[in-house]
């Protein structure tokens, strides 16, 4: 029997501990950012804390771990001379920090996302936004939380294995509005297992296998992407905007860790 995922999970455990213990030890909230994770992921880059192109909103106090609605919403639009290039997020106290970071083009219409994520222990959530012009700026909020990456997976797992990969496009409206901001969700079928889990069937730790890849597009010009890792929810959705100028095709096309590649495409129009 392979001990792997087992250990692997320990593993994780423990440096979720180790980034939670470093906060408290400190007696203070931005000890993990401040000692480890600010230099580990943007190193002496300048990170703005006063001012930011964007609002950052998650509940205070999360009624499920495994499931915690996470939402930034973009203070300037998106143009060809000034706009948003990433937004990354980052969760201080989770056994992986890194989140998520999202890739967007002046074809966004606005750098607002909006997804679904776990969250392992009380903790600050950090938006890093980089501009065009190559400025970082940051803002945070806390979440109250724990258990996240390591709730039980859910007792059907043959039956979301079994539909692992279908996708579908949700307009805001029945249709497009052209040559302004449409919202759109793409909503994934994937289990999103963190490799911290549970299996409730076989009591086993299962191994990671999330979704670390995403890219959207609408008649072949990229609108947004995204490169996530094990925060990211069981199903995950995102929910975006794009300026769509005619009738035309909105393409999704998602990789999992495992080497699984998954692609949809629905046509849409005015």
């Amino acid at each position: 029997m392979k001990t792997y995922p087992i250990f692997k999970a320990s593993c994780l455990i423990i440096a979720g501990l180790i980034f939670a213990n470093l906060a408290l030890a400190a007696g203070e909230e931005d000890a993990a950012w401040n000692n480890v994770l600010k230099k580990k992921y943007f190193g002496d880059r300048n990170i703005d804390e006063s001012t930011s192109p964007i609002e950052l909103t998650a509940p205070y106090r999360a009624e499920d771990p495994a499931l915690v609605p996470v939402s930034i919403s973009a203070k300037i639009p998106q143009t060809p001379s000034n706009y948003i290039k990433t937004i990354t997020l980052i969760i201080d106290n989770n056994p992986v920090p890194f989140a998520a970071t999202f890739h967007f083009t002046p074809e966004s219409g606005k750098a607002d996302i909006a997804t679904r994520l776990r969250f392992n222990a009380y903790t600050n959530i950090r938006a890093i936004t980089e501009t065009n012009d190559g400025k970082l700026s940051m803002v945070k909020s806390y979440v109250k939380a724990s258990g996240g990456c390591s709730a039980p997976i859910g007792a059907d797992l043959d039956a979301a294995m079994a539909r692992m990969g279908k996708m579908k496009f949700r307009l805001e409206g029945d249709k497009l509005a052209l040559n302004q901001p449409n919202q759109t969700q793409l909503l994934v079928s994937h289990p999103s297992i963190s490799g911290m889990q549970m299996d409730q069937i076989s009591r086993m730790i299962k191994p990671a296998h999330f979704v670390n890849q995403v890219k959207i597009s609408f008649n072949g010009k990229p609108v947004l992407s995204a490169e996530t890792d094990i925060a990211l929810s069981t199903d995950p959705n995102f929910r975006f905007y794009f300026i769509p100028d005619k009738a035309g095709e909105l393409k999704a096309e998602v990789k999992d860790n495992q080497g699984k590649e998954f692609s949809y495409t629905q046509a849409v129009s005015p």
